[in-house]
């Protein structure tokens, strides 16, 4: 009875295992372009304009790190493109934290200054490289990485482009120690104690 149900279950997992492929990337769109449904207005050059990085030229450099993001939340247009974007800048001293891309590969592209960069595999190995201006890292999709300029006097600016109009962060401290996972659970993780998790929790907490 096994033997004349097993092609049956490969069949069905076969499937299965097609289509969470076919779902891992932003899906094929069977028209030119996607206009939203609360649209008002006909469709002409300025739906497929962004604007809103202007901002960022002739401005006062960011104290913090800080994202520009240009994805499909921000830029409708990109709606079943398979591309974002995004503009980083670092002021010295500053890390982007290790997160996570859930839905697309990033390619790092150093316009300005130098950054010292890494990314985790999924045998905990580490691949790091220092980039000067001009250069181009790659993170692969899903892995853990990071960004940190250590120059302690100059800032750094770095453009990010995604095979996705909604790769999707995943901060690992926020999501760690933001989200309300339980003290002990944290705790018996990390091999330390609540105290500890504790301290860490308020010193992410978002300022009031």
């Amino acid at each position: 009875m096994a033997t004349s149900t097993t092609p049956s279950l490969l069949i069905i997992f076969s499937f299965a295992l097609l289509q969470m492929t076919m779902l891992a990337a932003d899906p094929d769109i069977l028209t030119d372009f996607i206009v939203p449904a609360n649209a008002t207005r006909g469709v002409d050059g300025n739906f497929f304009t962004f604007t809103g990085l202007r901002a960022l030229f002739g401005a006062d450099p960011p104290t913090t790190f800080k994202v520009a993001k240009v994805s499909m939340a921000e830029f409708p247009a990109l709606n079943g493109q398979s591309v974002g974007y995004a503009v980083l800048q670092y002021p010295a001293g500053t890390t982007n934290p290790p997160h996570t891309h859930p839905r697309s590969a990033e390619l790092l592209f150093v316009i300005d200054g130098t950054l010292e960069v890494g990314f985790v595999d999924t045998t905990n190995k580490l691949y790091t490289q220092s980039l000067q201006t001009g250069d181009i890292f790659v993170f692969p999709k899903g892995l853990v990485h990071f960004q940190y300029n250590a120059d302690p006097q100059n800032s750094a600016v770095a453009i990010s482009a995604f095979g996705s109009a909604n790769a999707g962060t995943v901060s690992l401290p926020n999501t760690l120690f933001v989200t309300g996972i339980d003290d002990n659970v944290l705790a018996i993780s990390f091999k330390t104690d609540v105290a500890t998790i504790q301290k860490l929790k308020a010193g992410l907490a978002p300022k009031a």
